[in-house]
């Protein structure tokens, strides 16, 4: 079945640590600046926590008309009503998160290299993230670098796949980043740096992407 998902140019994510406000307001901050879709990244939170942050950012997601992808936890996104989950390669199998959330939900999974981007497109999932593009700050346990020619070389191997640019990404490289293939750009630190600009560094950003790739 050929996948019909569109994926925003901008990819955003939150980080609780980074910007200093709570990640319903990173919702609102960036869907104010043109976001319409948002992954809830947290990794220090404890369960509970991490859920009370996640149901307020559903209220407001929903209040601003933004897509909110819960990062990691299948069973926070199932209980807060998000409007899917991003998986790594050691979270849950997607073909299980699909059975719990269902065909409606948007399953994203990280890739990073080639051939984990060729066996993912082979999933039940609506895109691929690939990454690190570039040298990152904001996560530690990294796979090798890709570069420009390494995304290259994966949109030729998935073809038309709905496929997110990740790692190192700023507002400087992110159009070589989407000319390179990549449909959508996920960014932390260009978009969250400075709370207080959260909004207009994203709607920057967007205006100075290149137009989305034709297929």
């Amino acid at each position: 079945m050929q996948n019909t998902f569109r994926l925003p140019r901008v990819y955003a994510l939150t980080d609780l640590q980074l910007s200093g406000v709570s990640h319903a307001e990173q919702v609102r901050l960036l869907s104010l600046g043109g976001a319409t879709l948002v992954q809830l990244r947290e990794k220090q939170m404890s369960p509970k926590e991490f859920y009370e942050q996640a149901k307020a950012a559903v209220t407001v997601a929903e209040q601003c008309g933004v897509r909110l992808i819960i990062n990691d936890r299948v069973d926070v996104a199932l209980g807060v009503g998000a409007s899917g989950v991003h998986l790594g390669q050691d979270d849950m199998p997607p073909e299980a998160a699909r059975k719990l959330l269902g065909p409606e939900s948007i399953i994203g999974y990280s890739t990073h290299n080639v051939e984990q981007a060729i066996e993912a497109s082979k999933l039940p999932i609506d895109y691929l993230a690939i990454g690190p593009i570039f040298a990152t700050t904001t996560k530690s346990d990294t796979a090798p670098v890709l570069g420009i020619d390494g995304l290259r070389a994966v949109r030729q191997a998935i073809g038309d796949f709905p496929l997110v640019a990740i790692g190192g990404i700023t507002s400087t490289n992110a159009g070589d980043v989407i000319e390179a293939g990549a449909d959508s750009v996920a960014l932390l630190s260009a978009l969250l740096a400075h709370p207080d600009g959260i909004t207009e560094a994203t709607q920057t950003l967007l205006r100075s992407l290149p137009s989305p790739r034709q297929t």
